[in-house]
């Protein structure tokens, strides 16, 4: 975790926020009281009063569990099984991208899980990612983030170099479908980034700069495996 992220975070939110320099690092003071201290190391703290704004950001940057919901309220108003309002997140290096989802999906009224927020407690990111997988039953739905971060071609064909998402994050993606199937895991990708090989059944959304551009395409997709996103996000 860096200040550009937090600031990032922050201003995507359309938080306002003050900036001072801290012995080795930077503190983020919220209007609403809340102190984010990010350290050069990449440790984090949030101080202050607990509003919903310091809860989201302790979640956010994966300092307190992300609460799971054992049930789904349906909708006659009684309980029973089916996915919870989570959504999991897997991305590459574009940020802005990552951000601009997670907050679509709360406009939508959905819990986004992060990859990459998710305390690690000493696991390499693909036990982190099986070990989550593995434990988070209520999890029912996947977005997968396919952005322009490395180029690549076959060899002798330098001409045909075509861009594409990161290696590690394909490799995700193939352990979500194991984990969610097909219908499950929703695969946004930018117009200019090179598919994997074609899997029949797959979904794919494209977008050609902002992520905003796909919501109504993913609207859809969320309703169609159970859950209830709010028609408001759309507008």
């Amino acid at each position: 975790m860096n200040a550009d992220e937090v600031r990032g975070f922050l201003k995507q939110r359309g938080i306002r926020f003050a900036e001072q320099s801290i012995p080795s690092g930077m503190a983020f003071r919220c209007a609403a009281g809340e102190v984010i201290n990010v350290y050069d190391t990449g440790r984090i703290s949030v101080q202050g009063k607990a509003t919903e704004l310091k809860h989201e950001i302790e979640e956010w940057a994966g300092l307190r569990p992300v609460s799971v919901p054992s049930t789904d309220r349906r909708e006659d108003g009684g309980r029973g099984p089916g996915p919870s309002d989570q959504v999991f997140i897997v991305y590459g290096h574009d940020l802005g991208a990552r951000d601009s989802l997670e907050l679509l999906l709360r406009r939508m009224g959905l819990s986004p899980i992060v990859l990459g927020n998710l305390t690690a407690g000493g696991d390499t990111i693909i036990e982190k990612l099986e070990r989550y997988l593995g434990a988070n039953a209520q999890l029912g739905f996947a977005c997968v983030l396919l952005t322009p971060d490395d180029e690549g071609h076959a060899v002798g064909k330098a001409e045909d170099k075509k861009y594409r998402a990161r290696q590690n994050v394909v490799l995700e993606l193939g352990m979500v479908l194991a984990r969610l199937g097909r219908r499950r895991v929703a695969i946004l990708h930018k117009e200019s980034v090179e598919l994997p090989s074609d899997i029949a059944g797959l979904i794919y959304i494209s977008f050609k700069e902002r992520v905003d551009e796909a919501k109504v395409r993913l609207y859809r997709e969320l309703e169609d495996a159970g859950y209830r996103p709010k028609r408001d996000a759309l507008s």
